[in-house]
């Protein structure tokens, strides 16, 4: 399973909306076929393990399946993948976590018995959830998930205090493909007004896709520039732009001239004392998209983190002490250590000399219906090691 797992990975960033999904046949205590789900549309990680079953020659009969999903049970944009696996003869299923959403949840695992397959589940679960927290969440909760990215120094710095073609970027080549794979994985792409004014971003990734992420600029008054690259190209990628209900009303020609570009004015009414971000991640999961990425500056995100909204923290560390040159952070006044934001089943690792650390908060954990990681106990070659005070 954990084999499998690994396969499903390889199609982030290609398969969404739809999970990730990989699969392993084992025949005679031998693989006789791998799989994971390529595309989105495409076919299923269940029937791609079949097919190189062939591709070696090898009948499946009476052979054994681990997915990392339960196989589905209907016809979708593919032929049900339980149809494929009674067919070919499968004779043991064991399955890493049944499917939450309401056209699955345990149909596809019935149907695979009443064949006369035998199905286990529950194998790795958690490993299962966590590596489609965005699907799952949606399935179960109509909700999208919140990931926040930013990028920044050793000392905090989100950016330059001056700005200029070559003093862009704080993170590195690397850093930045990685942050558009969160971009093609995403079905919408928010950013602030001051960043848009700032930076003119297109928040496209790229290289990009068939796919069209959503665009959302947090534009409470109508301060986007007319020549944006966002309302350029709004008619060949979708932009939102979200203002308040007063600021459209207030601003009639402003919202003509977005109108007109191709842009969809989005406006929220008086909140009665809630944020309008509830008001936005409603909207969104009602649209059917389950993940947003945001990637607005210092306000914005601090926003979501005050609302306690986010589901998932991505942070590039670039090895970079700005000092008074840097400019922007995020700042949350904090009474006590109990409110700081933590994070669970962290991931470090190092993009060139860039530090790339995501994880998870404790609202996601459980969304997804998980528990907080365990501290794992350091590892045996540092168990003598002075530490530092």
């Amino acid at each position: 399973m954990q084999m499998a797992l690994r396969l499903a990975r390889r199609g982030i960033s290609s398969v969404e909306p739809n999970p990730a999904v990989g699969a392993i046949i084992v025949k005679a205590n031998q693989i006789i076929g791998r799989g994971y789900h390529k595309k989105f549309g495409g076919p299923h990680a269940e029937i791609n393990a079949l097919e190189d079953c062939q591709s070696l020659g090898v009948k499946p009969s009476g052979a054994t399946m681990y997915v990392t999903l339960e196989p589905c049970s209907h016809h979708g944009k593919t032929p049900p993948c339980t149809q494929a696996l009674i067919s070919a003869g499968i004779a043991r299923v064991f399955v890493a976590m049944i499917d939450p959403s309401d056209h699955a949840n345990g149909k596809g695992i019935t149907q695979l018995r009443e064949a006369g397959i035998e199905v286990h589940t529950g194998i790795c679960e958690t490993e299962a959830k966590l590596l489609n927290a965005p699907f799952v969440k949606y399935a179960t909760t109509g909700r999208c998930w919140v990931t926040l990215k930013w990028a920044q120094t050793i000392d905090g710095k989100l950016g330059w205090a001056e700005k200029s073609d070559e003093r862009r970027w704080i993170s590195n080549k690397p850093s930045r493909r990685d942050a558009h794979k969160l971009r093609r994985r995403s079905q919408a792409i928010l950013a602030g007004i001051n960043t848009v004014i700032a930076d003119d971003p297109l928040l496209t990734a790229r290289p990009g896709g068939d796919k069209k992420a959503v665009r959302i600029v947090m534009d409470s008054f109508l301060r986007i520039p007319p020549g944006s690259r966002l309302l350029e190209t709004a008619k060949e990628s979708p932009v939102i732009v979200f203002a308040s209900r007063r600021a459209i009303e207030a601003n009639p020609l402003a919202a003509q001239e977005i109108a007109g570009k191709g842009a969809e004015l989005l406006a929220y009414p008086d909140m009665n004392g809630r944020s309008n971000l509830h008001c936005l991640l409603e909207e969104l999961g009602r649209r059917g998209i389950s993940q947003l990425l945001v990637e607005g500056g210092p306000t914005v995100l601090t926003s979501f983190l005050k609302e306690d909204l986010a589901d998932e923290i991505v942070v590039y560390i670039a090895p970079q002490i700005l000092g008074a040159r840097g400019t922007a952070e995020i700042t949350m006044p904090m009474a006590q250590l109990a409110e700081s934001v933590g994070l669970h089943h962290v991931d470090v690792g190092r993009l060139g000399d860039d530090v790339r650390l995501s994880g998870l908060t404790d609202k996601a954990l459980s969304e997804i219906g998980i528990g907080p990681a365990k501290t794992e106990p350091p590892p045996a070659s540092f168990a003598n090691e002075p530490v530092d005070e």
